[in-house]
């Protein structure tokens, strides 16, 4: 049996093959190894560096007596450093894993997006979790900032989790079990400490003495980067992170101080880096320099025949996150398709493929040459001065005698004509594809060895063929050739490609799937014969977790897996969370939609089925063992001790508290509601409770749900329970909306809330950066409105006014009037959407505030577009509105009405302002205001408007201002088009 110290061992003899140092772990406590100097400090700066070390890393906040089975609050990482990234990182890091035994060709190894941030070091890369059949063994990250300072060269970190890899090999379920030597298990060299600081951290720390460290040890940091020395003050910087950690695990840091403390050791960090560098660069940089890669040099292309042939372009990356690949697919699509119709190269169909690891482009009946072609060079208008025509001749080296006239846009200019000959295809596509592969970007970009690229992941390999043929191409670094990769894990990782003609049967050859669709079909069939006779995969409702599962594979395997029943206690959405979220499975459920002890997890490529089966299902085993222990935890907490908890959780810096953010919703949702309820008082005061439990501390998506959960157990009414839950209702898009009005008013408030706040701190999202999820809180707002039409008395204009007023910052009334037309404009995108004529949509306009009352003003409008008396009636109001000047107010003296038709109107008039009720709607208005049109009619049959006498011409532009206002506050008549 392999045991822990032989893998520390084994791992340390496998990266000092390749070049790497040993150092020792950190004299202080640190977190994690990316804090020790010779990571965070050496990755700064022109110099190379590698470097394997082993780091205890204390996480007081990760105590648990020893008790947890996966938890402890030091663990042990083996951190490794590569800088600059040598080019093949991934493939360095397999050959570890199999310098530990591990088979990577019958294991299911994979590369799943994990991005790392570090804000209190400014520090931030992008990258993977290392997933070994299901269980994240790995945090694999390029560098691209430490300290507020970009990485250049950037650096490849490499972070195991040495206790459960060592776990999983053992086929152990609790890290006391360990084998951590020959004949000493881990629990027994470690259990006593693991036990005897969490009782530190969580219960015995002493809150002043710590409280007083911190600020000696940032005082301490301060002075000697003052004095310029950066190794001892990262030092202090590294106690000031500890002391605010037991300070933390204590519960004694507030809202203001973690801002406050994240703010400072931020400073101090970015202080420490600099210093680290100016004192590197005064040394001389004793390590060297990295010299940047050479640009690649494009050969020669070969003579091009005349035959159309298919052009193939593939660019090879390391694995992409699934949103990524589908936005690179696309964005290749538009961009190559453009590309060449800039060109005079004939050609067939574009089709672009997107896997995790290659972007594919297929190109049909590419023609052999351009078109030959003559360019016409504009210049001066016929007739122009002597000097101008002979100046233009010049400059295009003819003679004036050479130059022609032609017409262009309708003017006779003096042009030059230019015959030029087509390129071949290769020198075409060449410059076509280069500029291709420049344009790719991603939401969030990376750089790694290369010069001059930037994407989501490395670029590793380019394909370019044109028929048999290489296409010329250099992109920075890279030259395109004929060989492509496949699986890792393949015999030959590395294939030559014969012709662009062969190219996908070559791949599919391979294993690989290159068609996202044919993958999703591979996966859903795959998936549903796994489980026909014993249940069903609901693939409508997983159709989300099936579409980023297609990007994760390029062979699709799929594998059965199950768990013991006795989970199945836990709540069903606490299971399909973990299967979701953590691990990428697929539920199996039976005909009545109840969940079975099972899942359906796909691998990568083949793989030895029942070890990747095993392996995954101890995964699971422990991921619900963990949520069972916090689940059983949670439920011995009273309600308010969770409560009380959030004051030490951060909405935002200025903001306040999760505690604060609650109490504003809570007073919110009282103001709110149209009549006092007893559900709704006591669903206020805990509201957001749940944020407090460890449970919804590790999976956020379970807020709301566990609020319920837990209100029942502590023996609260189900409709207290039920509000509580529905607060956090809807989650997104097409989610369940809120049942009940407190539930309803709760979510309200809720949303509120937040817009309230970040349109006054962060502003409202533009573009298509939504960081803070501002629009799903509108278009949520507007969702729960709509669903209660007895809420359609809440206008939620006012409403945001309102919760600007209980916000600890000020919300100035040009911010809600921003926010209220974000709104206006979210409801008119969602009325549209829904299928609603547009000149409709913003005649209902007005009411934005309140969508409810909207709706119910489109559906009458629906209805009375065909009703004879209803048009009648808006084009008496439309016709008024035509002829009188903006700006007439709606007011005049009767006594000067003397015309039969126009006494007529004014009777008219008053008689449906008397009857016409405040709160009227469409139907009633149409009914009450009917009798308007024939005495409006008849008005401007008999009665002339603009009178010479002032005082008449007043009077009657006034009767029909208060026609036109009749129903100015119910619809925006100019916007009908009837």
């Amino acid at each position: 049996m392999l045991t822990m110290q032989d893998a520390l061992a084994r791992l340390t003899a496998y990266w000092t093959d390749q070049g790497c140092l040993v150092v020792q772990p950190m004299n202080t406590e640190v977190g994690a190894g990316t804090l020790n100097p010779a990571t965070f400090l050496r990755v700064l700066g022109p110099e190379p560096w590698r470097v394997v070390y082993v780091e205890p890393s204390v996480r007081p906040d990760d105590s648990r007596y020893g008790e947890n089975p996966n938890r402890l609050q030091t663990h042990t990482q083996l951190q490794v450093i590569l800088k600059p990234d040598p080019g093949n990182p991934q493939e360095l890091y397999l050959g570890s894993l199999t310098a530990l035994g591990i088979d990577v060709a019958a294991h299911d190894v994979r590369f799943v997006e994990d991005n790392w941030a570090s804000p209190a070091l400014g520090a931030w890369g992008l990258g993977w979790e290392v997933w070994l059949d299901g269980l994240e063994i790995t945090q694999f990250t390029y560098f691209q900032q430490a300290g507020g300072i970009n990485l250049d060269p950037p650096s490849v970190e490499i972070t195991y989790g040495i206790e459960r890899i060592i776990m999983a090999l053992q086929g152990v379920t609790h890290f006391k079990d360990i084998a951590y030597a020959g004949g000493v298990s881990y629990g027994e060299v470690f259990g006593q400490a693991e036990y005897e600081m969490s009782r530190y951290y969580l219960d015995d720390a002493d809150v002043a003495t710590n409280r007083q460290l911190l600020e000696l040890y940032a005082a301490e940091a301060q002075r000697l980067i003052d004095e310029g020395l950066p190794v001892p003050a990262h030092t202090y910087v590294l106690k000031c992170s500890h002391a605010f950690n037991v300070l933390d695990s204590r519960g004694a840091v507030s809202t203001a101080d973690r801002a406050a403390e994240f703010a400072r050791m931020r400073r101090l960090a970015g202080d420490v880096a600099r210093l680290w560098m100016a004192r590197r660069d005064e040394l001389g940089h004793p390590l060297g320099l990295v010299s940047p890669l050479p640009p690649a040099a494009a050969f020669e292309a070969a003579p091009a025949g005349d035959t159309p042939r298919t052009l193939v372009f593939e660019v090879g990356t390391e694995e992409m996150p699934p949103s990524e690949a589908r936005a690179a697919r696309a964005h290749v699509q538009r961009e190559l398709t453009e590309r060449l119709g800039g060109t005079r190269l004939a050609h067939g169909d574009v089709r672009v493929h997107a896997t995790p690891r290659r972007l594919i482009a297929v190109v049909t009946e590419v023609v052999a040459r351009e078109q030959d072609h003559v360019r016409t060079v504009k210049g001066p208008k016929a007739g122009a001065p002597a000097k101008a025509v002979e100046g233009f001749a010049r400059s295009q080296g003819v003679p004036v005698e050479s130059l022609e006239t032609a017409e262009l846009n309708g003017v006779q200019h003096l042009v030059v004509r230019r015959p030029e000959a087509g390129r071949a295809a290769p020198a075409v596509l060449a410059d076509v594809l280069a500029r291709v592969a420049g344009s790719l970007r991603s939401a969030k970009n990376m750089r790694w060895n290369d010069p001059q690229l930037a994407f989501t992941r490395p670029i590793r390999w380019l394909v370019a063929l044109w028929g048999d043929e290489v296409v010329p191409l250099a992109v920075s670094a890279l030259l395109a050739g004929r060989e492509t990769r496949v699986l890792r894990t393949a015999a030959q990782p590395a294939i030559s490609v014969a012709s662009a003609e062969t190219f996908m049967e070559t791949l599919a050859v391979n294993g690989i799937v290159a068609d996202a669709e044919d993958r999703r079909e591979l996966i859903v069939t795959g998936a549903q014969d796994l489980v026909w006779n014993t249940g069903r995969i609901d693939v409508t409702g997983e159709s989300a977790l099936i579409d980023q599962i297609t990007y994760l594979v390029e062979q699709p395997t799929p594998l059965l897996g199950t768990f013991d029943e006795k989970y199945l206690e836990l709540p069903a959405a606490v299971l399909t969370t973990v299967m979701r979220k953590h691990q990428r499975y697929l539920p199996v459920r039976d005909a009545d939609g109840t969940l079975l002890p099972m899942f359906v997890t796909v691998a990568n490529g083949p793989v030895d089925v029942e070890r990747v089966r095993t392996g995954n299902e101890a995964v699971l085993r422990a991921r619900y063992e963990d949520a069972a222990f916090f689940y059983r935890a949670d439920r011995q907490i009273p309600l308010a001790a969770m409560r009380d908890k959030l004051q030490r959780l951060t909405f935002t810096d200025k903001l306040g508290s999760m505690a604060d953010r609650a109490a504003r919703i809570a007073e919110l949702a009282g103001s709110l509601a149209p009549r006092p309820s007893a559900t709704l008082e006591r669903a206020a005061q805990l509201v957001k409770f749940d944020l407090g439990s460890q449970l919804v501390t590790e999976m956020t998506s379970l807020a709301g749900v566990m609020a319920r959960d837990y209100a029942l157990n502590a023996g609260e009414t189900p409709a207290v329970a039920q509000a509580v839950y529905e607060a956090e209702l809807p989650r997104s898009a097409g989610d369940d909306l809120p049942a009940s009005v407190p539930g309803a008013l709760l979510s309200l408030a809720d949303r509120l809330d937040l817009v309230a706040g970040l349109a006054a701190t962060v502003g409202l999202p533009t573009g298509s950066s939504d960081p803070f999820a501002v629009r799903r809180a509108v278009l949520g707002l507007l969702a729960v409105h709509r669903a209660h039409p007895e809420l359609t008395g809440i206008d939620l204009t006012a409403a945001l006014a309102a919760a600007g007023a209980l916000q600890p910052v000020e919300v100035p009334a040009a911010v809600l009037a921003d926010a209220g037309e974000f709104l206006a404009k979210r409801l008119e995108q969602v009325l549209v959407e829904e299928g609603h004529p547009v000149d409709r949509v913003r005649a209902v306009l007005p009411h934005a505030g309140r969508p409810s009352f909207a709706d119910l003003l489109l559906a009458q409008l629906g209805r009375l577009i065909a009703d004879p008396q209803f048009l009648a009636l808006a084009e008496a109001i439309q016709r008024a509105r035509r002829i009188v000047p903006d700006g007439t107010p709606a007011g005049y003296d009767p006594a000067v009405l003397k015309e039969p038709a126009e006494v007529t109107l004014h009777e008219t008039v008053q008689a449906v302002r008397a009857e016409l009720p405040a709160d009227a709607d469409l139907s009633r208005f149409t009914t009450v205001a009917g009798p308007l049109t024939t005495p409006v009619n008849a008005f401007f049959d008999d009665v002339f408007v603009m009178a010479d006498d002032p005082a008449l011409r007043a009077a009657r532009l006034g009767l029909l201002a208060t026609v036109r206002d009749l129903g100015a506050g119910l619809l925006d008549w100019p916007q009908l088009r009837l």
